[in-house]
């Protein structure tokens, strides 16, 4: 579900230079014209890559209709910009996973229950998956879509990236969701094929891996296909060179990555917990870590992954190329907080590639690290239906924001000419003549009912972040964008209602982009680049004492501005 070209907009294609519309070849510009499109080729600002999302891609219909709208259960969203905001989950266990402990049914119920509109199913590649799983899996898929037909239930899998961590791969329904799955699996997966090793033919066979789902939906054997990593600063795996070869291997399909961990009760305090490491981010560099990472990124940084929560740090770095590339929150539920199950009698995953089903009424478990789908992690995804293509292109598009702990209800961005609109939001570019003046609003639903741990959240402050697009790198292995900071903080002074704020932007000279963030101010400190960059952001997480309800964050992806 490519983006349309002829809707209206306030700064459409009609507006582009030459130069910049990929329209006219290269055969009718004139040598000042050509000269510019070369440069903007060199930096990696057009082409290719960033037609499929970032800075040059096409803008969003959907950002050209603003206004209140409702979700599916009839919330209300402030400035929506048509669009409905589904809250959701693209990283879930059940008992078709080694380690898991749920069957499919009760993964769903319970996300419904906590409000989430999709989910996706993921349960570990391994040889019993591919040979078992991921086909005695479809049908308790399907009976879940039948009997909680509110929720679009995705089948996917927890991929071992050849080289790397593991990631969330995840089609479209249709009759051919299970093949497509399996033949990846067979092909590309690295325990099924003893490609985990750090090796340059297995870096390729994971760029292979991506190339292949992208050829899958182009071939139209499958409707669509996305491929999120996970967890990807847990092990240090994940070099920043292996995230920049997914991505541009095909930007359709690797759009981003959790930029918050599941496994976020781990990190609870003894003896209401397990007093581990919050998002089971305990580990320390092995073999097949990339060296040039610290040793405090294996630690996540009030719940996020250290990648997302340093200011000026990977993530950061990744968006200063002017390319889309996206950040999720997910429960990664395997066995949960507080459960009275075990699994059942008997189960041998081996021989039938799932466990049995579990048995309740045994003691109550507070050493699992991991909470039900919706119970503490959200990734709100904009999309303009509630179709599973529709949550699909959301993604892709970047129009994404994540919460923990029911933090806030609702949040609109919308970056916009000063006095005049509408503008963009989440994931979208702005496109003004240089010198124009824009601001950045941020409106704000502060949560209005208890949450899951029986406490209405407050939210305390609300960061704005910006960075300075330089274009593509050099060094493919660069972790730090040295232009990035927090340009402004609100202070929030009310714990009811709807608040709004605008940032002015000022005159625009050159291409940018913002993102917002914001904290219940429970716990702050300068970031690690310096309280220059980030006077209050995540402190490291403590293990042992990294209680995930006494530190909520809500993370936005970015908008841009391109001045021409």
């Amino acid at each position: 579900m490519g983006h349309s070209h002829d809707h209206a907009h306030p700064h459409s294609h009609e507006d582009l230079p030459p130069a910049l519309d990929p329209h006219v070849p290269d055969a009718e510009l004139s040598p000042e014209e050509l000269s510019r499109r070369g440069f903007l080729r060199n930096a990696g600002l057009l082409g290719a890559g960033a037609a499929a999302g970032g800075m040059l891609a096409a803008p969003s219909p959907a950002s050209a209709d603003p206004g209140v709208d409702t979700d599916r259960h009839g919330r209300t969203r402030p400035g929506s910009h048509g669009l409905k905001w589904l809250a959701g989950d693209h990283h879930i266990h059940t008992l078709y996973s080694g380690d898991g402990l749920y069957r499919v049914v009760d993964q769903v119920g319970h996300g419904a229950a906590y409000g989430l509109d999709w989910m996706v199913i993921t349960d570990h590649g391994s040889a019993q998956h591919v040979r078992i799983g991921v086909e005695k899996v479809n049908p308790d898929i399907r009976t879940a879509r039948e009997q909680y037909k509110d929720t679009l239930v995705f089948q996917g899998l927890e991929w071992n990236i050849p080289a790397a961590e593991h990631g969330t791969v995840f089609v479209a329904p249709g009759r051919n969701e299970v093949a497509t799955l399996k033949e990846f699996e067979q092909a590309f997966d690295g325990s099924v094929n003893g490609t985990s090793g750090n090796t340059p033919a297995n870096e390729a066979l994971a760029i292979a891996g991506v190339k292949w789902l992208g050829e899958a939906v182009r071939k139209r054997k499958i409707d669509d296909a996305l491929f999120l990593p996970n967890h990807p600063a847990r092990n240090g795996i994940d070099s920043p060179h292996e995230i920049r070869a997914w991505r541009d291997a095909d930007p359709s399909i690797a759009v981003g990555f959790e930029g918050a961990p599941g496994h976020q009760a781990a990190g609870i305090p003894t003896p209401l917990g397990g007093g581990g490491a919050r998002g089971f981010y305990g580990n320390s560099p092995n073999a097949n870590s990339f060296p040039g990472y610290p040793i405090e990124s294996y630690r996540t940084w009030g719940g996020f992954d250290w990648m997302t929560a340093v200011v000026g740090g990977l993530w950061d770095s990744l968006l200063a190329e002017g390319k889309g590339w996206w950040i999720t929150a997910n429960s990664d539920s395997h066995v949960n907080y507080g459960e009275q199950a075990t699994r059942g009698p008997g189960s041998d995953f081996n021989a039938n590639g799932f466990h049995n089903d579990p048995v309740y009424g045994q003691p109550t478990t507070l050493t699992a690290g991991d909470f039900f789908p919706g119970y503490y992690s959200r990734t709100h995804v904009g999309a303009r239906d509630t179709s599973y293509r529709a949550v699909m292109e959301g993604i892709r598009a970047g129009r994404v924001w994540v919460d923990h702990g029911g933090l806030i209800s609702a949040l609109d961005i919308e970056l916009r000419p000063v006095g005049r609109g509408p503008g963009v939001t989440l994931g979208d570019t702005l496109r003004v003549r240089k010198g124009t003046s824009v601001e950045l609003v941020i409106t704000i639903d502060l949560a209005n009912t208890p949450n899951w741990a029986n406490f209405v959240p407050t939210l305390a402050k609300v960061d704005v972040i910006a960075g300075t697009v330089t274009g593509a790198v050099s060094d493919r292995d660069t972790f730090v964008a040295p232009d990035t900071k927090v340009v402004k903080t609100f202070e929030v002074n009310r714990n009811t209602g709807r608040v709004s704020f605008t940032y002015p932007v000022g005159r625009v000279e050159k291409a940018a982009y913002f993102r917002v963030r914001g904290s219940d101010g429970k716990r702050l400190a300068p970031g690690p680049r310096g309280a220059a960059v980030d006077p209050a952001g995540p402190p490291i997480d403590v293990v042992g004492q990294a209680d995930p309800w006494n530190d909520l964050w809500f993370y936005a992806n970015p908008v841009w501005v391109l001045p021409l």
